[in-house]
């Protein structure tokens, strides 16, 4: 008997539907028609043991226990999934060969394989245990996957890379959060100050934007356009470019803050012959944009419906596992296997079917069209989330399903429609020795981007008018220039979409070169899946508020920010740590070189923590005053932060 593990239920049932029949529901399982098996996990079966089971001393709360770095790592079960992890159990006694059905990311791998390795699974039966990878749960696409399986053991150093990320978080985020919860008691405060190693430097990214803002002060400067005329009369604006002459009456943002200066610019180049020095006309293209991953799709959704991350994750499993419209969509990946091109002309009508795009719209598609999304190369165990063939009763999806089905639908069309071309004309112009420049663009085949109400709008409404035919050298004539006071602006408070942003581009907000190089080459600060459930923490612990579509951090976020040290607010180290477990994965680094380190830096940041000193913080009225119902909430958010995932119905 074979038998299948997959993740959850819902990806359990889907499996057993492209396996033959008749089936037969068993509590926990389903035995198909050839007798092979199929269970699943109800999301983590296991958890993380608590301190105290490595020593009676971590049950209490006290700073001269930290440390705690346990020697021989403990799992336990979850109580409330033992009976499922009972009939595991069993299966596997029973079963002559093992299949992994994670879902296709790390923290799915690990899932099942610490479930197999809990259950004392023989070293053999482990060896031959093969690996399935599900990203579509309709019945063909996982019969393709079926005949497709691949040695799990090929998975090892992604599971080993996952399986460190948690041990480290828990050793980071336990130590930590008792570290700095002890000194906030001293400061008054009765709650948890919860610590980890993303949420931390995502609270730290807003508090710090809310303090540029607080503390900004706006300034004027100036600008210079020289309104220009050609012999025929055709007329056109052209923007001072200052010297470096200039400098030192200019910002860092090259901003000129002189008044004088620039009002001797407009006096000087009023009513003054003007010369052509350089002239370019290009006609341009834009390529369609990649279908979207989660972050992408996240981000979108927020912009458009105002939905946060975590609406639009939940969203999107539903249409996963309920509905079977969409493909995997907790995938990092905005890339397409070369060979499921076949299938965009079933994927269209499909679409065209669960109105995720108007019949014109789906029928002005060209499926012969292939862009450079479409790259076996750059797709691992899983791609970008599309609409699957699945067909299905547009009313039988809620508002919230309907919104981002067709936001996915429509990325996946921008696929099938003709590049973006557009006509940009450049000038750099002289008067009286100062530099001007002009540049202008013109839409002249929207091609994907009329599938895009805000690109639209130059070809039906007014369009802009490009400068004129210019040559080198050609005379002009400056009128009467105009001078433009503007004001500095403060930066903008984060919203949903901008934090998630910052969370993916999170290397722009580092100084340090080594830093932002390696942050660039990873996914930035969590993980698609781990993401929303972090932000969503980081509002249940009160240390974020909203304000409309503004996201703050409270009193409390912010002085846990000033109290603790920058390498635990900053992105640096969690960058130092991707780089490491990415490594792990890639068989470049082994899990001794991550840990070891860890647990040496843990001394030196609890040692720091016990010499720190909190400001006075206000109580939160009916906060737990127990260290015990402290470390259960500690422990609630430890298993949140590692994998949020959702229990399938």
């Amino acid at each position: 008997m074979i038998l299948y593990i997959a993740e959850k239920p819902s990806l359990g049932r889907a499996i057993a539907n492209a396996l033959p029949k008749p089936h037969k529901k068993e509590d926990g399982f389903i035995r198909v028609g050839n007798g092979d098996c199929v269970s699943w996990c109800i999301g983590h079966l296991l958890e993380q043991a608590e301190p105290d089971a490595y020593g009676s001393q971590y049950k209490s709360w006290k700073m001269d226990t930290l440390p705690i770095i346990p020697e021989q790592w403990a799992l336990k079960a979850k109580t409330k999934t033992r009976k499922q992890l009972s009939v595991l159990r069993k299966l596997i006694k029973e079963a002559d060969a093992l299949v992994h059905a994670g879902d296709p990311d790390r923290e799915g791998q690990l899932l099942v394989d610490e479930v197999i390795n809990f259950l004392k699974t023989p070293k053999t039966k482990q060896a031959n245990t093969q690996r399935l990878l599900v990203n579509d749960l309709n019945p063909p696409a996982i019969k393709k996957a079926l005949s497709d399986l691949r040695p799990n053991r090929d998975f090892i150093p992604l599971s080993t890379s996952a399986l460190a990320r948690s041990r480290a978080d828990w050793l980071y985020g336990i130590n930590m959060t008792r570290a700095y919860t002890l000194q906030g008691r001293q400061a008054g405060f009765n709650s948890v100050l919860s610590v980890g190693r993303v949420q931390t430097p995502i609270l730290g990214l807003v508090a710090k934007r809310d303090e540029e803002i607080e503390h900004f002060v706006s300034k004027p400067f100036y600008e210079v356009l020289a309104h220009l005329e050609t012999e025929q009369k055709e007329a056109f604006t052209a923007k001072w470019q200052p010297s470096e002459a200039c400098q030192p009456y200019m910002d860092e943002d090259n901003r000129v803050l002189s008044k004088p200066l620039a009002e001797n610019v407009v006096q000087r180049i009023s009513h003054q012959p003007a010369t052509v020095k350089r002239f370019e006309n290009k006609q341009k293209q834009q390529a369609q944009p990649l279908p979207y991953n989660l972050s992408s799709l996240q981000i979108d959704a927020s912009k458009r419906f105002n939905m946060s991350a975590q609406q639009t994750l939940d969203t999107c499993q539903s249409l996963y596992e309920k509905h079977n419209l969409i493909t995997y969509p907790r995938s990092d990946n905005r890339y397409l296997p070369t060979e499921h091109h076949a299938q965009a002309s079933s994927v269209l009508a499909a679409i065209e079917h669960n109105q995720g795009a108007t019949s014109e719209v789906v029928q002005n598609a060209n499926p012969d069209i292939k862009t450079k999304a479409w790259n076996s190369n750059k797709v691992e165990a899983h791609h970008a989330i599309i609409p699957t063939e699945k067909r299905t009763q547009p009313n039988k999806l809620s508002q919230a399903e309907q919104n981002i089905y067709q936001l996915i639908s429509r990325q996946y069309l921008a696929l099938f429609y003709p590049v973006y071309k557009y006509a940009e004309r450049s000038a750099e112009i002289e008067i009286q020795q100062g530099k001007f420049s002009a540049k202008s663009k013109q839409d002249l085949d929207l091609g994907w981007k009329q599938l895009f109400p805000s690109a639209s709008k130059n070809l039906t409404e007014e369009a802009p008018t490009l400068i004129p035919e210019l040559a080198p050298g050609q005379p002009l004539q400056s009128l009467q220039a105009q001078l433009l006071e503007k004001n500095t602006q403060p930066p903008q408070h984060f919203t949903d979409a901008t934090l998630l942003s910052a969370m993916t581009g999170i290397a722009r907000y580092v100084k340090d070169p080594a830093i932002r190089k390696i942050l660039r080459e990873t996914d930035g600060l969590g993980t698609e899946a781990t993401r929303s459930g972090i932000i969503e923490l980081l509002f249940k612990r009160k240390f974020l508020s909203r304000s409309g579509k503004q996201i703050r951090a409270t009193d409390t976020g912010k002085q846990l920010i000033q109290a603790l040290p920058d390498s635990a607010s900053t992105p640096d180290m969690t960058a130092q740590w991707e780089a490491t477990l990415n490594a792990i994965s890639q068989k470049d680094a082994s899990y001794h070189a991550f840990m070891t380190p860890l647990s040496q830096q843990l001394h030196q940041l609890i040692e720091q923590a016990k010499n720190t000193t909190m400001a006075p913080m206000t109580p939160i009225k009916n906060a737990p005053n127990k260290y015990k119902s402290s470390q259960r909430v500690r422990n609630k958010y430890q298993k949140k932060s590692t994998s949020p995932r959702k229990k399938a119905s």
